[in-house]
């Protein structure tokens, strides 16, 4: 029975712009020394600029994969909780959303579980499946709560550091496999937790 194993990253520290800093590229360069040991088929990559950047710096490890960009990776909302859903400290995030910015947000949410979250077929042999995403805190924090069958707002809180590395396993018939969430350990201290609330305080 094959398994797909899923390398989900939030791209590297960027600029105001949106642009991959100095630190971004050496998050990224760390990060694809680390999973060059692996035999992965594709990275793929949010359509903005930052992960496309991040991706091309973790390629240069992964020879013979293929580098693509999957528009459902792209940095969203994945779902608006009903007020009585949302925790205090969230409210104001949400106010002024309208029903059409949500509906498309939960729609491209659909559309990445439909298209990364599949185990293989069954049948489709033993031959094992990587894949690395590089995308955003969004959409990672979306798939991690489909991992463990969360409530859909449950994706609220569930943050990702810089190019931190979470893997997903999914087996025909099984429910998703959490391996790791959100872990820095490729990175050296002064380059970890960037991008993550309240970073600066944390060890």
């Amino acid at each position: 029975m094959s398994v797909r194993h899923l390398y989900l990253a939030r791209h590297g520290a960027a600029d105001a712009f949106g642009e991959l800093t100095d630190v971004g590229r050496r998050q990224s360069d760390l990060l694809g020394e680390r999973l060059a040991r692996v035999h992965v088929t594709a990275v793929w990559h949010s359509p903005l600029p930052r992960a496309a950047a991040s991706a091309a710096v973790v390629a240069r490890h992964l020879p013979g994969a293929r580098v693509a960009e999957a528009a459902e990776l792209v940095d969203h909302v994945p779902y608006v909780p009903a007020r009585s859903e949302t925790p205090a400290t969230w409210a104001g995030f949400f106010d002024g959303w309208d029903e059409a910015e949500a509906a498309g947000g939960r729609r491209t949410a659909d559309a990445l579980v439909a298209r990364f979250a599949t185990p293989p077929e069954p049948g489709a042999g033993s031959t094992d499946v990587h894949e690395v995403l590089i995308t955003h805190d969004y959409p990672v924090a979306w798939l991690v709560r489909h991992a463990l069958s969360a409530p859909p707002e449950r994706w609220l809180g569930l943050n990702s550091a810089n190019t931190a590395l979470t893997v997903i396993e999914l087996r025909p018939g099984l429910p998703p496999t959490l391996v790791v969430f959100n872990d820095l350990s490729h990175l050296p201290d002064e380059l970890r937790w960037t991008g993550f609330p309240g970073g600066e305080t944390r060890p």
